[in-house]
């Protein structure tokens, strides 16, 4: 499971991070919480809604990676049918038929689930997750509309949905029904509000405890997702939708206006450190790293040169091994921007540094080195990977090009540069053939030398 959340990660969109399956697919433990209740349920309802409580609920981070990002759900307190109902849409199995082409194409399924809130709170308190209750001040009409709502999503023709991490999520669609009921008034309210972050700020800052999974997806995700997001954007983070629905006004049928949030109740405080305010930045490790596999690559080089035959062993291993990690992760990326649904891996200037003409690199090095043979190419493509991957350092410092990936060029150039130098050094450039106008003029000299 481990190895699949990574590679959601990687191919990020609906890849990349996935929700907990309901508690009914695991043991929940025994353990409850005090729980936020209507302050007047009305037994006899003199209007549709009335015994209706609408509450907006949010998880916080748990340990696996697609629960580094939080979830929620809906809450439905129904005091005449003494019901307490929680609703989500996070819901997922690694099982189900298809899941791994669903999930690589970008058309993974996602689906609404229904559960009881005594076994949700007993389940987080079992991963050790926070949860948080906030009560929306809703009309009867506007609850009895989040109801019906949800009745007709619950039914299996409208149950399944294609996950999108960022456009379409367990946090979206509650944000969306919020909308609906109060006549479109949330995106208005959220959309006027800019963040100052992006989608890769709060991807990077959810996954920066798991530093592989970290650098994939910031090697993942493309320029879009460094566009400059508003508050109803940024809801697609259950903390965000929590934190932008605290100062929402709405507007009543009436004309009058009031905080979307009645009240606000803390069910469980999970015992673990809370998420770093802003993402680390990795560029001076990356540099560090960087410029290690290059002093390596030229050191091997050096020594291959003065005769060595286990550093001319050690260099084209390693070598030829970088070379195909390249290219097989630049070949990915353009598979996910050409032939998939996951938007955000689209316009990625990290093809320039993870190339897939490193590919070819990796089957010629150890020929040019080892054999002497296919030396041109091999000279040839290792100095164009390296102009391509300075061009995307240029890119960085023109107004054209706005992706944040100063940290995985870091990663990249310098090997690939010290990569150029070292096939360069190893080699002898082949003679070119003597043309026929040349071979023509040998022979006339010759014959007048007798």
């Amino acid at each position: 499971m481990k190895v699949l959340a990574a590679l959601a990660l990687l191919f990020g969109g609906g890849l990349l991070v996935a929700q907990t399956p309901g508690p009914g697919n695991r043991e929940p433990g025994t353990a409850s919480a005090p729980v936020l209740v209507p302050q007047s349920p009305v037994a006899s309802p003199r209007s549709p809604g009335e015994s209706l409580t609408i509450y907006l609920m949010t998880m916080g981070p748990g340990d696996e990676v697609w629960e580094r990002f939080g979830h929620n759900a809906i809450r439905i307190v129904d005091a005449a049918r003494g019901t307490d109902s929680v609703y989500n849409w996070g819901t997922f199995d690694f099982e189900q038929p298809n899941f791994i082409q669903r999930f690589m194409t970008g058309n993974t399924e996602y689906w609404m689930k229904e559960d009881g809130m005594a076994e949700t709170i007993a389940f987080y308190r079992y991963l050790n997750r926070s949860m948080w209750v906030q009560e929306l001040d809703l009309s009867p009409a506007e609850r009895a509309a989040v109801r019906d709502f949800i009745a007709w999503n619950a039914r299996p023709e409208n149950r399944f949905y294609r996950y999108d991490y960022y456009l379409d999520n367990c946090s979206t669609r509650v944000r969306d029904i919020i909308d609906r009921v109060t006549a479109g008034q949330l995106k208005p309210a959220l959309s006027g509000r800019l963040t100052n972050t992006t989608f890769r700020f709060f991807t990077q800052r959810a996954v920066e405890a798991q530093p592989i999974i970290a650098q994939a997806t910031d090697i993942a995700l493309g320029e879009l997702a460094d566009r400059p997001i508003t508050g109803w954007e940024a809801a697609f983070l259950p903390e965000q939708l929590q934190e932008q629905v605290r100062s929402v006004q709405i507007r009543s049928a009436d004309g009058t206006v009031h905080p979307l949030v009645k009240r606000e109740q803390q069910l469980f405080a999970a015992q673990r450190p809370p998420l770093a305010a802003a993402p680390s930045d990795e560029t001076i490790r990356n540099v560090v790293i960087g410029m290690l596999v290059a002093g390596l690559l030229a050191w091997l080089a050096r020594a291959a040169r003065s005769g060595r035959r286990a550093a001319r062993i050690a260099f084209t291993t390693i070598a030829s091994l970088w070379a195909a990690l390249n290219g097989i992760l630049g070949l990915v990326l353009v598979i996910a921007w050409t032939a998939t649904r996951h938007v955000f891996i689209g316009h990625n200037e990290n093809i320039l540094q993870f190339d897939p003409l490193s590919l070819v690199v990796a089957v010629a090095l150890p020929l040019a080195v080892a054999r002497g043979r296919a030396v041109a190419v091999a000279r040839t493509v290792t100095r164009v990977v390296a102009v391509i991957a300075l061009v995307g350092l240029v890119m960085q410092v023109l107004p054209w090009f706005n992706q944040v990936n100063g940290a995985v060029i870091a990663l990249a150039l310098p090997a690939h540069v010290a990569l150029a130098w070292a096939v360069a050094a190893l080699t002898v450039q082949p003679e070119r053939a003597p043309t026929r106008a040349g071979a023509a003029s040998s022979q006339v000299a010759s014959r007048s030398a007798a």
